[in-house]
């Protein structure tokens, strides 16, 4: 006999979409279940740098922020180009600040300015040279008490023996140990931390990045009574009469019918593991082996066919249908495969990337989004998209590559292991990686020749305040120019990954999931990843994946809260979820 529970909100998914509903619809009283699919709580926000894009947000404002509402609009316009959903953008634009200002002032998760983190075209019209994104304050675990072991993990591909680095000034700490005596002694402070958290709880605690952002709302949503249900996914959805009622989980072998009288919000997050999928909406994975996504292998698209199911329409116009990033694939000791995004080595000076011929293609600085769409572009239709990231020995030892870590930290496993490709000369390094040699040296003997003007006269590396920021101020006048003259040389190959997909369920400005004709279905929400991006399958700034989620999650709680109580109806149908 199937269990039968029932609630106001179901929120399937928790990641920052779902954990934002959750919590703002219990603090409107209403009764809340999250059903999340995986052993861990979280999602990609676990995973990731934690930033969220969200203009005019109290927490910039305080740090001196000036912006306006036309302006952020016009920039939106121009990143969205003919998918710019004027109503969706306005209810962002609007509700944004609201709700950073209610989770700083009733919940667990509280911020901090990122305010010299620009956009990612500062230069386009309505653009910033930062003030727009913002983080998650990081977070002593202890916090979560027993919950913790529900939290997911980072990826271990970006913590430096389990410690968890967190981006920006702390960051340029490590980087700069080698050179600067304050940096040792943060360092050496930060260590002995996570030295002293792992001897006394097995594991690092101070929670940075995603995963204090993650950890937060999860804390709170377990203060407002929100019931967290884990390996509960959701096999099919209750509809009667064109509106949702609830859906059927599995939970501990058996199904668990849960009935909803307000609704229930979509936040699975994405399509970024669900192979059919892919092969659908990826041209460079139609044999599903050309994509390596970091994000959680339960992200198999279960939000987007529970919406299809009782008629919302997924969006598939966008010109790019997930947020691209060039990763590296790193060995691990089981024999598997690490992924790793590479957000920020890719503007230090004295790195490029070339093709497989030897030649740039890019400006190595701009966005990962960026880069990865340069590489389609410069990659013919038979070929792989694939490129190599070229230092020499001062870079590697500065500031490491990808998963190799700067000095003092030994590069020879990662040369054994394979990840790291090196030679004595230019041409040495070419015959190991796999790149046409006389290629190489031309690029680089080019690239040589314009560092010593500080302007990169092909592709103008460092020319925008986005490129600025991720290079380094010490190197002068360009931060994102060095040469590229003493073995030996390094390389690390990349490849196509993705921080998200944004092809999701159209949805309309009350977060409500429409129809092919943009009719809402009545008790159906969608947040998150499965939620269609209201940047038009773009990517204008640091944090425009989690910034919407949370605000879109408000939202929907918002709405839910206004809605008048339905009866749990028992003679409401079961929609079958195809793969679910």
């Amino acid at each position: 006999m199937t269990e039968t529970v029932e609630c106001d909100v179901l929120v399937v998914g928790s990641g920052a979409g779902g954990l934002a509903a959750a919590v703002c619809a219990a603090a409107r009283g209403l009764s809340v279940i999250v059903a999340e699919k995986d052993a861990y709580v979280g999602g990609t926000t676990a995973l990731s740098g934690g930033f969220m894009w969200v203009p005019n947000n109290p927490v910039s404002r305080r740090d001196g922020i000036q912006d306006s509402t036309d302006a952020v609009r016009a920039y939106l316009r121009h990143e969205a180009g003919n998918h710019y959903n004027a109503a969706n953008v306005d209810a962002f634009l609007e509700a944004g600040p609201e709700a950073i200002a209610f989770f700083e002032r009733e919940t667990q998760v509280q911020f901090e300015p990122a305010s010299a983190f620009s956009d990612y075209h500062p230069t386009a019209p309505g653009g910033m040279a930062g003030g727009r994104s913002i983080k998650a304050q990081p977070y002593r675990a202890q916090g979560l008490g027993d919950e913790l072991k529900r939290l997911r993990p980072p990826l271990p591909e970006l913590t430096f023996a389990g410690l968890m680095i967190g981006s920006g000034p702390e960051l340029k700490h490590f980087f700069n140990v080698t050179r600067s005596l304050t940096s040792v002694v943060y360092v050496a402070g930060r260590l002995a931390s996570h030295a002293r958290d792992v001897a006394l709880n097995g594991r690092g605690m101070l929670l940075t990045n995603g995963n204090a952002l993650a950890a937060r709302l999860f804390r709170s949503a377990l203060d407002r009574g929100v019931e967290v249900w884990t390996e509960a996914p959701a096999i099919r959805l209750l509809e009667e009469d064109g509106a949702v009622h609830g859906a059927v989980l599995r939970k501990r072998g058996g199904d668990v019918t849960v009935r909803t009288r307000r609704g229930v919000v979509l936040a699975a997050g994405g399509f970024p593991q669900d192979k059919a999928r892919r092969r659908e909406m990826f041209p460079h994975d139609r044999q599903n082996d050309g994509h390596f996504s970091p994000a959680p292998a339960s992200n198999t698209g279960d939000g987007l066919r529970l919406g299809e199911q009782v008629g919302g329409a997924v969006e598939k116009g966008y010109p790019n249908a997930a947020a691209w990033v060039p990763v590296s694939r790193v060995p691990r000791k089981d024999g598997g495969w690490g992924v790793f995004p590479h957000f920020i080595d890719r503007a230090k000076p004295g790195l490029i990337a070339v093709l497989p011929n030897g030649r740039r293609f890019v400006n190595e600085a701009n966005s990962y989004h960026d880069f990865i769409q340069a590489l389609f572009a410069a990659t013919g239709h038979d070929q792989p998209a694939r490129a190599f990231l070229v230092v020499d020995r001062p870079f590697l030892k500065r500031f490491g590559l990808g998963f190799v870590k700067p000095f003092p930290v030994p590069v020879g496993p990662q040369i054994r292991s394979g990840y790291l490709k090196t030679g004595g000369t230019l041409a040495e390094l070419a015959r190991n990686a796999g790149i046409d040699a006389k290629g190489l040296e031309e690029t680089v003997a080019a690239w040589n020749r314009d560092v010593a003007t500080g302007e990169d006269r092909a592709f103008g590396k460092g020319s925008t305040a986005y490129n600025r920021f991720n290079g380094d101020a010490d190197f002068k006048p360009n931060p994102c120019l060095a040469p590229i003259a003493h073995g030996p040389f390094y390389a690390v190959e990349v490849v196509v990954g993705d921080l998200g997909t944004f092809a999701g369920l159209r949805s309309d400005a009350h977060a409500r999931v429409v129809d092919a004709e943009g009719r809402p279905i009545r008790g159906l929400y969608a947040a998150g990843n499965d939620m269609a991006s209201i940047m038009g399958g773009n990517y204008p700034g640091g944090g425009i994946t989690l910034g919407p989620a949370l605000t879109f999650g408000y939202i929907a709680a918002r709405h839910l809260a206004q809605q008048g109580a339905q009866p749990a109806d028992a003679g409401a149908a079961e929609l079958p979820v195809a793969g679910g």
